[in-house]
């Protein structure tokens, strides 16, 4: 199962929702996700006994509440996403193990939190287990594994190997496997993610590396986790990866490791932006229309303060306008799109490495709209204060239906916990 990118080079709706009203009742720059595009991508995983969502992708509590009456569970990062899943509705404790924990530190409050709140925890350090270990003995933990390889759309994304700083090296885990037994922690899962954006050939790598890393140390596991870094298309022609395939090399790994060890095991698959980054658009007002030598610039509201992907990645996200009049806009010319941040990198058409470049738009003018798309991930998660501009309002649709999710922060909401001496 597999779909393919397509794009108009002019939008006017949304989930039926015409662009202008968005804009005329929620200001610019918003975030709006539609919502049934995030029920496609679940309904597409349906395959696996578990999906679990990466809520690093987007943490609004609208789309997290989606999520959880559509029957996916939830992987936290931070004492504040598992803040957000509890208050989107999620339960705690391990059974069932609605909440789980990953990371390869804990900090104070987070080994805090998942004390507290009895949460299944995925370690990714010695130290983790040690620090869980005295916290919490006897429970049961997860491992992630880094199998000494990776991969992923950018280095900045690759999550394996030993450039990354993810997970247990694998030639550790003789000392893991003591600490656990040391506070009596047992090990009921395994979970390798080498990185986003990683084609088929090296994510199936990772079914092999864990089968043998249970078979070899007699982990007797309730559950493995494919991780995460399901690619989608970013421009026309490109295609997801093959998911029933995909799955068919890991429910066979699953049925393997469940004969062996005579009692059934959990196949887990653990997607972020899979699931909601095609859902999300940027919607964005151009404020300037300028020559440069012989580049023409669209300057609109939005810049790397509400969209990080192009400046951290040189990360590509299709662009289309909306004409401010209707007016039908076919005239295609070569423009550039940038920010209103003071910062020569606030350019949203750049490749990695920083390179400006071109790209064919229709021809608009100060007073249209500006659409990037696909920006449901890793998006609104990333944004920041930079130049003291506000968090960007965030929107959901669900049956046609607008929903302000999150308003747009107030100047006096930035400056908040702020003081001046003697006053």
């Amino acid at each position: 199962m597999a779909h393919t990118a397509e794009f108009p080079a002019t939008r006017d709706r949304i989930a039926e929702v015409p662009i202008r009203e968005l804009a005329e009742t929620f200001g610019t720059p918003t975030y709006v996700y539609d919502l049934s595009v995030v029920g496609k991508r679940i309904d597409d995983l349906a395959a696996f006994d578990v999906i679990r969502y990466a809520q690093k992708a987007n943490s609004n509590l609208a789309v997290l509440d989606y999520a959880r009456r559509r029957g996916v569970r939830v992987d936290a990062v931070s004492a504040g996403e598992i803040a957000r899943a509890l208050a989107a509705g999620y339960r705690p404790g391990r059974q069932p193990t609605e909440i789980v924990y990953t990371a390869d530190i804990f900090d104070r409050a987070s080994l805090e939190a998942v004390v507290k709140y009895d949460l299944l925890c995925n370690l990714g350090s010695p130290d983790m287990i040690e620090q869980y270990g005295q916290a919490a003995p006897g429970r049961g933990i997860v491992l992630r594994i880094n199998p000494g390889f990776g991969h992923g759309h950018s280095q900045k994304t690759n999550t394996g190997g030993p450039q990354s700083k993810h997970g247990i090296w694998h030639e550790q885990l003789p000392e893991c496997v003591a600490l656990a037994k040391r506070y009596d922690l047992r090990i009921v899962g395994l979970h390798m993610h080498i990185g986003s954006g990683t084609d088929f050939e090296h994510l199936a790598q990772v079914c092999g590396a864990m089968e043998r890393i249970a078979v070899d140390y007699g982990i007797e596991v309730r559950s493995i986790s494919a991780g995460g870094g399901l690619p989608i298309p970013y421009r026309v022609g490109q295609a997801t990866i093959d998911l029933e395939r995909y799955h068919a090399v890991w429910a066979e790994t699953r049925d393997r490791l469940a004969r062996r060890f005579g009692h059934p095991v959990e196949l887990e698959i653990e997607p972020g932006r899979y699931l909601v980054a095609e859902s999300g658009y940027l919607i964005t007002e151009i404020r300037a229309v300028k020559r440069m030598g012989d580049n023409l610039f669209y300057l609109v509201d939005a810049g790397f303060n509400n969209l990080a992907r192009p400046i951290l990645y040189g990360a590509y996200h299709p662009i289309s306008i909306c004409p401010a009049d209707g007016r039908a806009s076919t005239d295609l010319v070569e423009a550039i799109v940038g920010g209103p941040l003071c910062e020569s990198g606030d350019i949203f058409t750049q490749e990695e490495g920083g390179f400006v470049s071109r790209r064919s738009l229709p021809a608009a003018k100060v007073g249209d709209l500006l659409i990037l798309e696909r920006a449901g991930a890793y998006g609104a998660v990333m944004g920041s204060n930079y130049n003291s501009k506000p968090l960007a309002a965030e929107v959901t649709i669900d049956g046609g239906r607008p929903f302000l999710a999150r308003r747009r922060q107030t100047l006096d909401e930035i400056m908040q916990g702020e003081a001046i001496p003697g006053r």
